[in-house]
């Protein structure tokens, strides 16, 4: 990639133990996992947050999000999205009968 990096701060890093963070999102994505699809994969963040809790895994909700985000995991939404104009580009547009000039003076 054009970077100049020593080869012993490359295995250094390589052969680093994973730090404490890393070590504990490990943990708990599996947990995560589990209790969204043991709630049918609609419990969203707050819910999934909530339910670890009420199991004494204590884990902030910011933390929950970000674990959720990268394993890809989504709530369920309710309703549906209203669409109120289906533009066809097939069709001819209407031309303007009334002879108007937009153009400034």
């Amino acid at each position: 990639h054009g970077l100049k990096i020593a080869t012993s701060t490359y295995y250094a890093a390589k052969n680093r133990t994973p730090s404490t963070r890393t070590v504990r999102d490990t943990e708990l994505k599996a947990q995560i996992s589990r209790v969204h699809t043991d709630n049918f994969s609609v419990y969203g963040v707050r819910k999934v947050w909530r339910q670890l809790h009420r199991e004494g895994i204590p884990v902030a909700r910011c933390t929950v999000a970000r674990l959720m985000r990268d394993l890809g995991l989504e709530g369920a939404r309710r309703g549906k999205k209203i669409r109120t104009t289906i533009r066809d580009d097939g069709h001819d547009r209407a031309g303007d009968l009334l002879q108007r000039d937009f153009t400034a003076s």
